[in-house]
């Protein structure tokens, strides 16, 4: 059994608080040793103050967190929890004018928001998409947006990291997926990153100096190491939908299995179409094939301009072939994978087109 190493969990009675924490310290905090020590009547809680830095890091739902912690993949010696704050568990705004939806909502309360089903069906087909109900329950969306970068060579326990001499993610100085290679190629596996950023949302980020408003887009750099365009003092707090004036979006994963698994494969599709259904503007996103969620242009142009018949269709799926990039560090093998961009994309924009979907071959 894996176990959770040494750490203080602080947990703030306000947003105001766990920002301040994070900067400068805070109230007294437990000492926890793991789940067996938390029950255990011969080890009493021992309270010390806290440290704040890079040291701390955020949790809500802990479903990424708390398994990177056992793999000894993130080891923060404070951890600042964030479940029971309302503030991150709101919904504000109305589809015309944006959505504002807090960051500590859960994934199973974004799923079965009648306003976000009807506004923005594709942010909650993402949610209901991701592992099972038990986990969507506790997960948080803020936490799936900045779910750490994946990799089989990375997401394993610590002796079997050892074992090969640990990678360039964590302890090692080399890239297992691409040995030649000065940098890491872990792949960016949230199933919200690619429909916030084809939709065009924003997130805030907040800390002791401040906060700012970004679009989605510049939250995810290309790099399986530092993938997040955040400082570790920011904590993500909401997520700004845009109002939704014409536009329509789905979104398709692939995976092995029915549940349970990581995208292998993400594709949103936003369209804003004009009434006699030329396709007046366009986002297509890729995720799992990259270590960020990655835009097809080429496909948007093809599209753009052109009403989506069995031939647009055709040409914009065939230009996501060349964007996506996966490597030999997920699950299914990576040119069947690397295919099956083409049929996913064709599938949103058949989708969204209204035409009847084409089932890809099986691997």
């Amino acid at each position: 059994m894996l176990r959770l190493p040494r750490f203080r969990y602080l947990q703030p009675k306000s947003l105001t608080e766990a920002v301040h924490m994070m900067a400068d310290g805070g109230p007294d905090a437990m000492f926890v040793a793991g789940p067996e020590e938390l029950h255990s009547t011969s080890a009493p809680a021992v309270h010390m103050m806290a440290d704040g830095g890079p040291d701390a890091m955020f949790v809500a739902g802990g479903t990424d967190l708390y398994p990177n912690m056992k793999r000894r993949q993130q080891m923060p010696k404070i951890v600042i929890g964030l479940a029971q704050l309302e503030e991150l568990r709101t919904i504000k705004g109305n589809p015309k004018e944006g959505m504002v939806l807090g960051a500590g909502l859960t994934l199973s309360e974004v799923t079965e928001d009648q306003r976000i089903q009807g506004a923005h069906p594709a942010v909650a087909k993402a949610t209901e998409l991701i592992s099972t109900p038990l986990l969507r329950n506790m997960g948080s969306i803020g936490g799936n947006l900045l779910l750490d970068t994946r990799c089989n060579y990375y997401d394993q326990n610590y002796e079997w990291r050892k074992a090969i001499h640990f990678c360039m993610k964590k302890d090692g100085d080399i890239c297992w997926v691409a040995p030649s290679s000065p940098r890491c190629w872990a792949v960016q596996s949230s199933d919200c990153a690619p429909v916030m950023v084809a939709i065009g949302a924003k997130v805030k980020l907040v800390s002791s100096s401040g906060e700012r408003l970004i679009p989605a887009a510049e939250l995810y750099n290309d790099d399986g190491i530092r993938h997040l365009n955040k400082r570790p003092d920011e904590l993500l707090t909401e997520i700004h939908l845009p109002p939704t004036n014409g536009w329509r979006a789905t979104y398709w994963k692939l995976r092995r299995r029915g549940s349970f698994d990581f995208p292998v494969l993400g594709v949103a599709a936003s369209l804003h179409l004009a009434a006699d259904g030329t396709v007046e503007d366009a986002k297509i996103i890729l995720g799992g094939v990259g270590s960020y969620p990655i835009e097809s242009t080429a496909s948007e142009k093809l599209i753009v301009g052109k009403k989506l018949t069995e031939e647009t269709i055709r040409e914009a799926a065939d230009a996501a072939y060349r964007p996506a990039k996966p490597l030999d560090n997920t699950d299914f093998a990576m040119s069947w994978r690397k295919d099956m961009a083409r049929y996913y994309v064709a599938g949103t924009l058949r989708e969204l087109a209204g035409l009847p979907p084409v089932l890809p071959r099986s691997n």
